[in-house]
């Protein structure tokens, strides 16, 4: 078992990856890890987040929502509690010194101060929120090279390459493959997938996720966001990330050596895994999670993403290239067009017409600073909202 215990805070601990944390955690600690819960958060899912403190007794917890903060105080008494409200919470949280390792399951940019703060005090963090690289990988990594911290990621995509590269040399890496499913259409056409309603686009054939990444899965974002990730988290450039369509889900990624020899990591789709190995590393735990059985999925195939219809990955790709603030207006714009697709306020193709046009009339020549990345995102959003809502 690993040696170092751990006092965990889980950041989105009512979401998909933030439930599987904890019953990753549960049985870890059957098996005599030791690890302990100091904080958990929720946007506004109050419900789970009251079970979730009957059985793991943090110290505190954060609520997003502020009309769900006010509803959760005035019907729960839980005994020596602290309740804390809004990012402010989480920013507040990130920083204190009674833990020593966070998982960051928040969804989007709401993600990205919290990690900040996190990496400052010198904690070890599992990271399931792509946006934080996305949109500040070039502050992020050098913040993670001055503190000395572990960036462990939680993806099955990522995770899998950090396995592949575990022994190897980082100038010994010729390209990284990430795997995609290609999501609910990859055997739609192009007309179809643009007049798909929200239960369509919400079907994902072998993973379980929340509704923006699932979303995000549809339109290959996901990926693309992936991709930017990818760079940050394994020094590389963009002309040494492939995305190949594996519709069974079951090798995660790819890493090619200068050699010509490739690693792939193989698993069943099961978030559990990865983020195991997060809790764990550089070690091994057994666990009882279902083993490949390779008779099961004896055929595993392969296809290039087709980019006039996954419009999202190729946006994606060039915004990575053109870097600066373009990965904030282009997650920002997602993230909004996400939101107005899932409330039926707009068709399907238009998630990706309204991000491109928002890269299209973006202009600026900032200092690439947290400060003016988090004001890009705020302009984004409201000229979106201003139009929308």
């Amino acid at each position: 078992m690993p040696s170092t215990s751990k006092k965990i805070t889980i950041l989105g601990s009512t979401g998909s990856i933030g439930r599987n944390s904890l019953e990753v955690i549960e049985n870890l600690r059957r098996n005599g890890t030791d690890l302990g819960i100091a904080y958990l958060s929720t946007n506004t899912n109050i419900r789970e987040l009251s079970l979730q403190i009957k059985k793991f007794t943090p110290k505190g917890v954060i609520i997003l929502n502020e009309n769900k903060y006010n509803e959760f105080k005035s019907t729960h008494n839980f005994k020596n509690l602290e309740i804390l409200c809004g990012k402010e919470g989480l920013n507040e949280v990130a920083k204190r010194d009674d833990y020593n390792f966070l998982i960051n399951a928040v969804v989007g940019f709401s993600g990205l101060e919290p990690t900040i703060e996190a990496i400052k005090t010198g904690k070890d963090i599992a990271i399931a929120n792509k946006e934080t690289l996305v949109v500040a990988g070039e502050i992020i990594i050098p913040l993670i090279k001055k503190y000395k911290n572990k960036l462990l990621p939680i993806d099955s995509e990522h995770s899998a390459i950090l396995q592949c590269l575990k022994g190897e040399e980082e100038k010994n890496i010729s390209k990284i493959i990430l795997t995609a499913s290609g999501g609910p259409f990859l055997n739609r056409t192009i007309s179809e997938m643009e007049e798909a309603t929200v239960e369509q686009a919400l079907s994902h054939p072998n993973w379980k996720m929340g509704n923006k990444i699932t979303i995000d899965s549809a339109t290959m974002m996901n990926k693309g966001l992936e991709v930017i990730e990818a760079k940050w988290l394994f020094n590389v450039n963009s002309d040494q990330i492939e995305v190949v369509i594996h519709p069974q889900s079951i090798i995660h990624s790819f890493v090619e050596f200068v050699d010509g020899s490739v690693k792939a990591q193989l698993g069943i789709p099961d978030m559990k895994i990865p983020i195991q190995y997060s809790l764990t590393y550089p070690e091994r735990v057994q666990s009882d999670y279902p083993k490949l059985d390779f008779l099961k999925h004896s055929t595993l195939t392969f296809e290039k993403p087709d980019l006039d219809k996954f419009k999202c990955l190729k946006t994606a790709y060039d915004t990575m290239i053109k870097g600066g603030f373009y990965p904030t207006v282009m997650n920002a714009a997602n993230e909004i067009a996400v939101e107005l697709f899932l409330n039926r306020k707009i068709k399907f193709k238009e998630i990706s017409e309204i991000i491109d046009q928002q890269l299209e009339e973006y202009k600026s020549s900032d200092e690439l600073t947290l400060d003016n990345i988090i004001g890009t995102d705020t302009l984004v959003r409201k000229k979106l909202n201003d139009k929308y809502f």
